[in-house]
Order: C-alpha cells, then sequence, then structure tokens
C-alpha cells in the first residue's frame, strides 16, 4: 500500500540565513573548545588547578562547554524558526 503526503512542502527560502547561522555559532564553539584542548595538551597542570567549590578547571570548563553546546542548539532553533516564518510566509499572511 502507497502511502501519500498529505502535506505540500514548499522550497525553503531561509536556507542561506541558517547556514550561515549555523556556521557562525560552529565557529564560536570551535574557538571556545580549542581553548580547552589548548589547555589540556600544553597546560595540563591547569586543568587540575581547584577552581570552584572544590572543583578542578577541567570539570568547570568541561561542564560549560556541555551547557553551551545545548544553549546554542536552543539559540540556533529560536532564530531559525524566526528565519523561517520570515522568509518562507507568502505575502498578506503573518
Amino acid at each position: 500500500m502507497l502511502h501519500k503526503n498529505f502535506v505540500e512542502f514548499e522550497k525553503d527560502k531561509s536556507i542561506k540565513v541558517k547556514t550561515k547561522l549555523g556556521l557562525i555559532l560552529f565557529f564560536i564553539y570551535l574557538v571556545i573548545y580549542s581553548g580547552f584542548v589548548f589547555l589540556g595538551t600544553f597546560y595540563p597542570k591547569s586543568l587540575g588547578a581547584k577552581v570552584l567549590f572544590g572543583l578542578n578547571l577541567a570539570y568547570i570548563y568541561g561542564m560549560c562547554l556541555i551547557v553551551l553546546a545545548g544553549l546554542m542548539g536552543l539559540i540556533y532553533n529560536f532564530l531559525c524558526t524566526g528565519f523561517e516564518n520570515k522568509l518562507n510566509s507568502k505575502e498578506g499572511e503573518v
């Protein structure tokens, strides 16, 4: 039995903007993550330093990277939804 799509898909006019945003967020994360790798490679003792509540820098930095990735995903989703609504809406519709 064949299934039919009940939704018609139109061309997404916001692909370029979403791609640019994704690349910007990727490179921001890449720079911050590279700092973590740099410290681990060249100054590994610095990652063992107690920073906050007896936790070392490696733990704090690593957890911040995880939280940052989640936040960046939410920001990307929020902004892309706005771009899609703005750029893909037909004239006369809001």
